[in-house]
């Protein structure tokens, strides 16, 4: 694709430069980069930006995955995860509210066709370094992680009861998250035997069937979140948000920014500090909504959706240093509780 011609039309520019390369997508399907726009002295117009972010996606059937997995599911699910991420800038990012920044899409843009079913595709996004969140992190401090679990508290609490399951035009994932079961087959027939393994669909099940559903970001690792001097922040990469439990994106994000020690110290604080958030969120958006039946439900799935991630890591990189002493004793308390609901069944 030519990139610059895209831009240049799009923004009627007289100048169009790349600025630099941001980071290269997973196994080489593209990569992110900051452009400058220049205008002629007399288009100039107070809401045209001067720098944008152009995520500029180019699949290819055969790459080279950094962990091994380079089979044709790992293909169709990122093949999928791009089209579901280009629909939610199109069709559903503008319904965001001031509590969720997030950038504003400028336009979506499709190519030639790589495969049959695959297609370059360009993202033009506003510069979030340039709204005031510039800085990123890769640990957090509790007043950072409090932040962030704010940020998803008021995303889940808008769009609760919104279920991509249904036959909704524009469609994003029927099960958010990037490790639910039904798309880690591969990594499922990896994991070796365990208690665990036998449990992975009645948890994966329990999960889907909950009765508070919303939107779930899917990837909200610290390294997803923009941050301002103040510790405001903003959020990128929806490839993978659809319908599910807000719970699983608490208990990813936590897993991705706090030690094993900080999440056995504080994990009960900042769960407190997330429902708060919630139950606000979902008051605004939803005041006939029973907040009390939904915290008790999504705090009572905590265990589950921690060991629904460590199913999938457990199979993906059983040596990674997620897979800790916390994670198997919250996995295994969801254990517990399954065999104490089976018995009293």
């Amino acid at each position: 694709m030519d990139i610059e011609s895209i831009l240049f039309k799009q923004f009627n520019a007289i100048a169009v430069h790349k600025v630099a390369v941001i980071q290269f997508l997973w196994s080489g399907y593209g990569e992110i980069s900051r452009y400058h726009i220049t205008y002629s002295s007399n288009d100039l117009h107070i809401n045209q930006p001067h720098s944008v972010i152009v995520k500029y996606i180019h699949p290819q059937q055969s790459y080279q995955h950094p962990r091994g997995w380079n089979t044709q599911r790992s293909f169709e699910r990122k093949i999928m995860s791009y089209k579901v991420e280009a629909d939610w800038y199109k069709h559903w990012s503008h319904l965001c509210i001031d509590k969720t920044p997030l950038p504003l899409c400028y336009g979506v843009f499709i190519g030639e066709k790589i495969t049959n079913n695959a297609a370059q595709k360009l993202i033009v996004l506003s510069d979030l370094d340039s709204q005031g969140f510039s800085l990123r992190h890769q640990h957090a401090s509790l007043q950072q992680a409090k932040a962030c679990l704010t940020w998803l508290a008021h995303f889940h609490g808008q769009f609760l009861q919104e279920n991509p399951r249904e036959n909704w035009v524009n469609p994003l994932w029927k099960t958010g998250t990037y490790w639910h079961l039904a798309t880690r087959q591969d990594e499922f027939e990896n994991m070796p035997s365990s208690p665990l393994k036998q449990a992975a669909s009645q948890i994966d099940t329990l999960l889907n069937a909950c009765r508070f559903q919303t939107l779930v970001h899917g990837d909200a690792k610290i390294a997803n979140f923009c941050f301002s001097p103040i510790d405001e922040v903003a959020a990128v990469d929806f490839q993978y948000i659809g319908a599910g439990c807000g719970i699983k994106d608490v208990v990813y994000f936590l897993g991705s920014c706090l030690t094993e020690k900080e999440c056995e110290d504080y994990y009960h604080d900042l769960l407190d500090h997330y429902f708060a958030e919630l139950k606000q969120s979902a008051n605004d958006a939803h005041p006939l909504l029973d907040v009390v039946q939904l915290e008790n439900e999504w705090r009572g799935l905590f265990s589950f959706a921690w060991a629904d991630f460590q199913r999938f890591l457990l199979g993906w990189s059983a040596d990674h240093p997620k897979n800790n002493a916390f994670s198997q004793k919250i996995s295994q308390a969801a254990l517990s509780l399954l065999s104490s609901k089976s018995t009293s069944m």
